[in-house]
């Protein structure tokens, strides 16, 4: 890399005015770039905060379908939909995640009835359906991989029939996205997307995420068994190259910001898609900064947006997703 010295060379030339610093910019954020993760549970016109969550809420299938609406109307592509389940309908085995009148199926039909040119992307995993909180079926004490499996496929199926444009599998399950790849080209679903949870990891900072799809207090042990070790880089391309050769379409780092090293590793080592999520942990902090007189709220929100694209994202998923947006359109 040539630098140039000073005084022939001096950086602070394009960056003295506005329309310098526009004209130069290495990396653009847009409203394209964002997906908005949404809360469901069940009722009518009804909204319940997340207390870790501030100014995140669950949302009946009424106020859901209102908020694809809005997210139509800011420019967001697409929407990501989570489920908080009633008790009464978890189980050990999570059967209710492959019921086709589920609450993710119900508001998926809800939304395409009402906002049908938004992209919707359904997570695939057990832990909103089980009554131990993890993602798959648990046999002797263990995340059995090949019995959730077949779980998965008939989750991912349901969700399909429903109208979900992206299939996102969640789970770490090993060869999951081959299974749903096969069944999903099997039952002609050849343009559905998978966007692969490729590289998750074993995050302390999913606690608010858990509180609002109610599995955080039923969680038993941890899920360090399939979910990635945080000490470990390396294995994230491994696990992002079985992805793509099983038929993911897309791939996802997550968490996000501690992870921003691992986007910038698979963007160099592959040419697919990559998307980062900017978790709950993430939003809990800039909101509790916020909150102290840290910083200024609209300021950390653009600024971290920024950085996963500066990584190499493609997009983010963000629970300031709307927030962005209106910043964005100035």
């Amino acid at each position: 890399m040539i630098a140039g010295s000073f005084p022939s060379s001096r950086p602070r030339r394009n960056r003295q005015s506005s329309w310098s610093r526009d004209m130069m910019r290495e990396n653009h954020l847009s409203v394209k770039d964002l997906i908005w993760p949404l809360f469901v549970q069940e009722g009518n016109n009804t909204a319940s905060k997340i207390t870790s969550m501030p100014g995140v809420s669950r949302l009946t299938i009424d106020l859901v379908v209102e908020h694809a609406a809005k997210a139509k109307e800011l420019g967001i592509p697409a929407i990501a939909l989570f489920p908080n389940t009633p008790d009464e309908l978890k189980s050990e085995d999570g059967y209710e995640g492959v019921n086709p009148e589920n609450l993710v199926c119900r508001t998926v039909r809800a939304i395409k009835a009402q906002v049908p040119d938004i992209g919707i992307i359904c997570d695939v995993a057990l832990d909103p359906y089980t009554t131990h909180g993890q993602d798959g079926i648990v046999k002797n004490g263990y995340v059995d991989n090949d019995l959730t499996l077949e779980a998965l496929i008939n989750q991912a199926h349901i969700q399909v029939n429903a109208g979900c444009d992206i299939i996102a599998p969640s789970d770490m399950m090993d060869g999951r996205v081959g299974a749903i790849r096969r069944t999903l080209e099997m039952r002609e679903f050849h343009n559905v997307q998978i966007m692969a949870y490729a590289a998750k990891y074993a995050s302390a900072f999913y606690g608010p995420f858990r509180d609002a799809v109610g599995s955080g207090g039923l969680l038993k042990g941890d899920k360090k068994s399939y979910q990635m070790d945080p000490a470990n880089g390396d294995e994230a391309l491994r696990e992002v190259a079985l992805d793509i050769t099983e038929g993911a379409d897309s791939v996802m780092v997550k968490p996000g910001l501690p992870y921003l090293d691992i986007v910038r590793d698979v963007r160099a080592n592959f040419n697919i898609p990559v998307y980062a999520y900017q978790v709950s942990g993430e939003y809990a902090m800039i909101e509790a900064a916020a909150a102290a007189g840290a910083g200024d709220r609209d300021a950390l929100v653009l600024e971290t947006l920024m950085s996963f694209k500066r990584a190499g994202c493609s997009g983010v998923l963000t629970y300031h997703a709307a927030h962005a947006a209106k910043l964005l359109h100035g």
